[in-house]
């Protein structure tokens, strides 16, 4: 039985192996034929590869993602902060709107329950995104915990962030805690987004009740658009003010 289990993850070792090196090969076969950021939104909604690389497609709505990522393209940051991966599409798409020498860091927490904990064996796929100067630092860890939080700060050495995207926890306690526990770290007049800002028949997917209250107080765009089949998930992008936010900010 041992040897039978043996000979099973040697298989799948070398499955995965030769899966991990096509995707890859796939991916750097897209960014050859759209060689410009711009260009470049389509890769992950084109992408396709097999077993546990089969896609890096976002989430999110293509038309409204567009929109965010165009924003992003135009702002050109050089320290990048995503607080959920999931399928990696967005951070893909990160990689390509940042400077050539950015530092990128993704916090995402395996067996997340909102789409996240993707398994350990993509982190290669992953950090192939980055483009040969980027540092991309993948941490697997719960975004809420003061660990978390202080290996962030050590990655980026203390410097400010320049895009904060929050697609993680989507209670109204967890979307709260990271926006009050990241957002300091936003430099003033860097950007902070957020996802699935709309009302949802998840009772549990509460990001509107906090987006209500941040509209209210600060300079906001709200990207909401139908896509094919009439998904209206929604994309906050918050303009932080100048003298930045110190997450002491009063919420319900």
């Amino acid at each position: 039985m041992r040897h039978a289990a043996g000979a099973k993850k040697l298989f799948y070792d070398l499955t995965a192996s030769w899966d991990r090196r096509r995707a890859i090969h796939q991916l750097r076969r897209l960014e050859r034929k759209l060689p410009s950021s711009r260009l470049r939104f389509a890769v992950p909604f084109v992408f396709q590869a097999r077993g546990h690389f089969k896609s890096i497609k976002p989430i999110q709505t293509p038309s409204e993602i567009e929109q965010l990522y165009l924003a992003v393209c135009v702002l050109k940051p050089r320290r990048v902060l995503e607080v959920g991966t999931a399928r990696g599409g967005t951070l893909y798409l990160w990689t390509q709107a940042a400077t050539d020498d950015a530092t990128i860091v993704s916090v995402d927490l395996p067996g997340g329950r909102f789409g996240g904990g993707y398994p350990e064996c993509r982190t290669p796929l992953y950090e192939a995104f980055a483009r040969s100067q980027q540092n991309l630092h993948l941490l697997r860890a719960d975004s809420h915990a003061p660990q978390t939080l202080e290996q962030v700060r050590q990655i980026l050495a203390d410097q400010p962030v320049d895009l904060l995207f929050i697609d993680a926890n989507h209670t109204y306690k967890g979307v709260k805690t990271d926006f009050v526990q990241y957002s300091p770290l936003v430099r003033s007049c860097g950007l902070i987004a957020f996802h699935d800002i709309r009302p949802s028949p998840d009772p549990d997917t509460q990001v509107e009740r906090l987006w209500t209250q941040l509209r209210s107080r600060y300079d906001v765009e709200e990207f909401v658009y139908p896509d094919d089949i009439g998904r209206k998930l929604g994309i906050g992008l918050l303009r932080v003010p100048p003298g930045g936010l110190d997450g002491t900010l009063t919420l319900e």
